[in-house]
């Protein structure tokens, strides 16, 4: 197995794992409900798509 002749810098370093980072989910909301939802996902709030009604939940008795 080949091994480096000189070590890396911690600046080199840095430049190569600059594009490793995560970039964080993009949340947008419900037009319905407004409830904050993942964008082209099923709303889990009122389980709408697209203005349209997929899953009918049901309601939370008290």
């Amino acid at each position: 197995m080949a091994l480096p002749k000189r070590r890396h810098s911690h600046s080199r370093t840095r430049k190569r794992r600059s594009h490793d980072s995560l970039t964080p989910a993009s949340v947008s909301s419900c037009p319905k409900c407004g409830e904050p939802k993942l964008s082209h996902r099923l709303c889990g709030g009122c389980g709408t798509y697209k203005d349209r009604t997929v899953i009918k939940l049901e309601e939370e008795m008290e």
